[in-house]
């Protein structure tokens, strides 16, 4: 998302002040502006392009969750080859030389995208939230690839209106602002309310449901703890020792009858046999079933715990490079661009560029799946370029 200062110095004509006009950077500034861009552009095109191949390359990863997470690279992905590179020249010269159609195209693509991979987020934390919680429910949607589709469309669709409709015809809006040809910007970029309710629902809302998410799974995940720590102080040990006890004394009383003293020996063979049989062999087979029960419990919640730490850094993440922006956009529009200094803002959406690229380090390169099918691709890369040079 663009930040540019359009300064209404005459209270009737609106002046150009830009970062690009304004300031005359080196030589030496503008390699590294370049080189910390394409930087960006590097990891976010890299990282989620190896997000997308693994997806289509390993067939175990096309599940639920991950055709979310293919969702927000694909998202990402756009920002990275189509957006950033746009702006690059933008940035260096202060004026866009790309025509208005382009300039269209560039402001709905980059709004959307920004908007989506947020939505995205949600998504994926609503998803995991299920998983951990109505782990029954969650079982049962698996097997319904329609409803996973229909999520993902209304991420794009929803990410859509938001912005495309007001970005294409706010110029039909009567205004006593008018952009000059050379600037790039939307024409709501002055107003401040709905800007404000734009930024709800883009960036508040997704805060929100996924901080709720993932508060209630760590407290989902504390009880079942608590519960697993209670249970682990159980009874049968006490059990086999009463049955073990009730074993001998039956013993006893049946070998001390005078009657069958000559076949003591046989009697006791057998009596142990049959209490091994009804006590020892049950017992052992109950507390092996009881073992794996265990072992999937503990499994299950180790993996959950993994999950509730992932989300917590998402959740981290997602407000330090949100916040900033959508905190900052709606000062600027309601005081104009006077309030803080413009670099304050190309360092917030610069922020807000960098999650793109941050989001293939925390979602797939956590997952084992997807770690394995990054290494697969490498190899594979690796091995083509070997052959081809041989």
């Amino acid at each position: 998302m663009q930040i540019y200062r359009l300064g209404n110095d005459s209270g009737i004509n609106l002046t150009l002040d830009t970062a690009g006009s304004t300031t005359q950077f080196s030589d030496a500034v503008n390699i590294l502006i370049i080189a910390l861009i394409s930087l960006l552009i590097l990891l976010t095109v890299g990282g989620n392009t190896l997000v997308i191949l693994a997806f289509f390359v390993e067939k175990r990863l096309r599940n639920q969750s991950n055709f979310f997470l293919l969702n927000l690279s694909i998202a990402d992905f756009i920002l990275g080859t189509f957006a950033i590179p746009l702006y690059v020249p933008y940035l260096l010269t202060g004026k866009w030389l790309l025509g208005k159609f382009l300039c269209k195209l560039w402001l709905i693509v980059d709004y959307t995208m920004c908007t989506a991979s947020a939505f995205n987020v949600a998504l994926i934390s609503w998803d995991r939230f299920l998983s951990v919680t109505q782990a029954v429910l969650y079982r049962s949607q698996q097997n319904r690839p329609c409803r996973t589709v229909i999520k993902m469309a209304a991420v794009w669709i929803l990410s859509f209106l938001l912005y495309g409709p007001a970005i294409i015809f706010w110029d039909f809006v009567p205004s006593t602002e008018e952009i000059p040809e050379n600037i790039c910007v939307a024409g709501f970029y002055y107003t401040w309310y709905y800007l404000l309710t734009a930024s709800a629902f883009d960036f508040v809302l997704p805060l929100i449901s996924i901080s709720f998410f993932n508060l209630s799974i760590y407290c989902n995940i504390k009880k079942r703890s608590r519960r697993k720590m209670q249970n682990s102080i159980s009874l049968p040990p006490q059990k086999s020792r009463k049955e073990a006890k009730l074993c001998t004394i039956a013993t006893n009383i049946t070998l001390q009858s005078p009657q069958i003293d000559i076949q003591k020996k046989s009697f006791r063979r057998r009596i142990n046999i049959s209490c091994n049989q009804c006590f020892g062999i049950k017992s052992s087979s109950h507390n092996n079933k009881r073992s794996d029960r265990e072992n999937n419990q503990v499994s299950d919640l180790s993996r959950d715990k993994k999950v509730a730490k992932s989300l917590s850094v998402l959740v981290c993440i997602f407000a330090i490079c949100w916040a900033p922006y959508s905190f900052l956009m709606s000062i600027r529009a309601a005081c104009h661009g006077y309030c803080i200094h413009i670099y304050w803002y190309d360092i917030t959406f610069w922020l807000l560029w960098t999650n793109s690229a941050i989001n293939p380090i925390i979602y797939p390169l956590c997952h084992k799946g997807f770690q394995k099918a990054f290494l697969n691709i490498v190899k594979y890369v690796c091995m083509k370029k070997t052959n081809d040079s041989a």
